[in-house]
């Protein structure tokens, strides 16, 4: 119960950074929606890419930030909405965490 209330107490507080995160980005608003079809599997960066129909580089910016046009800070990982798990040498996969499937759905109302 102690952790919901936590989980909760982190949305309320980090929410406008988030908003703000997603209104500015509609690729970051595709990826965090597509993972949260998927959850809790994880996916590969060219395969969200696919999925959303964006280029893989688009995609590595708004998960992970990449120079003036993703900033690091407004990054799915930096604001703890998705987590990265390396499987092999080069191989990388997301997953929405606990945190952002409560985001999303109190965003956007998920089920």
């Amino acid at each position: 119960m102690k952790q919901k209330n936590d989980l909760k107490e982190a949305i309320i507080e980090k929410r406008p950074l988030i908003v703000r995160a997603l209104r500015g980005s509609e690729i970051r608003k595709k990826i965090a929606e597509y993972l949260f079809d998927i959850h809790p599997s994880y996916s590969y960066t060219s395969e969200i890419a696919y999925r959303i129909k964006t280029t893989p580089t688009n995609a590595i910016g708004a998960l992970r930030g990449m120079g003036t046009r993703y900033k690091v800070e407004d990054s799915l990982l930096k604001l703890n909405m998705v987590e990265e798990k390396c499987c092999d040498k080069n191989i990388r996969l997301y997953g929405l965490t606990p945190f952002g499937k409560e985001v999303m759905k109190s965003l956007y109302n998920m089920k």
